[in-house]
């Protein structure tokens, strides 16, 4: 009997440790769950500037690009980031009295990056459309541009209805790929009905070289700077297109002082000739 007794105290007592053990470890987990939410979002609130005032505190700005759509924004020779809007942009911004920071990103992504505030602008062709007008809020237009087709120059290629059944590249996530989808009529007569989409342009070039793809559709900026350097002579660029647009800067739809200050700075430099200068340091021949 007496055996019996013990064995019930040191199982009572197993049985009050497990539950004291139980409850402390939750309360503990507990606090550590709190704690960690609690530094998530500290981290935020310092990360993501959204406003005009936050980014002039932290003293530079984060702009987004593809460094690969010459001759906006692109690695020369050496590496070096260079390009028609990585100068307007270093000019704007040192007179806004700002640092610039170029942050390459995955084009099919920009909006993503900016509205999670990795990045504080788009600028880089950024062809202003409807679809991206609910997504960010654009400056006003400061370059006009166009979607056309490149071929190689032997090519039987003469409008783009003469695209049937070939194999025609785009930059996924641009908006070249947006114009061409608003002619389903010959998108669906494509080889395998549908373009070949590739992360830059670059590949989208080097697969028209390499004779797989039959056809490039970019805009025009980028298609006749890249045909100029690799040699006029091995390509074709159709003379109908799939589209007008306009470029300009996005921002996320919450910063009207930025959008301001950016919309302000464009029409001094139209207005005192810098604009021009290096519009011509790019665009000399138009």
């Amino acid at each position: 009997m007496k055996k019996s007794t013990e064995k019930n105290i040191v199982n009572n007592s197993k049985d009050r440790f497990s539950k004291s053990f139980i409850k402390r470890y939750s309360f503990i987990s507990i606090i550590l769950v709190g704690i960690l939410l609690l530094s998530a979002c500290g981290s935020n609130n310092i990360t993501i500037s959204t406003d005009l005032d936050g980014i002039k505190e932290r003293g530079y700005i984060v702009m987004g690009l593809d460094d690969t759509f010459a001759p906006m924004g692109f690695r020369d020779g050496s590496g070096e980031l260079v390009g028609f809007d990585v100068d307007l942009a270093r000019e704007v911004f040192n007179r806004a009295g700002l640092e610039v920071e170029f942050q390459p990103i995955d084009w099919s992504m920009k909006e993503t990056e900016l509205n999670s505030g990795n990045i504080d602008l788009i600028w880089n062709g950024y062809s202003i459309t409807e679809e991206r007008k609910e997504k960010v809020s654009f400056t006003q237009p400061y370059l006009e541009n166009k979607q056309i087709t490149i071929t190689l120059a032997n090519s039987d290629i003469k409008v783009k209805e003469n695209l049937k059944n070939k194999k025609v590249a785009v930059q996924n996530g641009s908006s070249t790929l947006d114009a061409i989808m608003k002619y389903p009529d010959i998108v669906s007569e494509f080889d395998s009905g549908e373009p070949v989409l590739f992360d830059t342009n670059n590949e989208a070039f080097m697969d028209l070289e390499a004779k797989r793809s039959d056809a490039v559709v970019a805009d025009e900026v980028l298609a006749r700077y890249y045909v100029k350097q690799r040699g006029e002579e091995k390509y074709k660029v159709l003379e109908d297109d799939f589209g007008k647009e306009e470029y300009g800067i996005g921002v996320r739809k919450s910063d009207t002082e930025l959008l301001k200050l950016l919309n302000d700075i464009l029409d001094e430099m139209k207005a005192d000739g810098s604009y021009d200068e290096v519009y011509s340091k790019w665009f000399s021949e138009n």
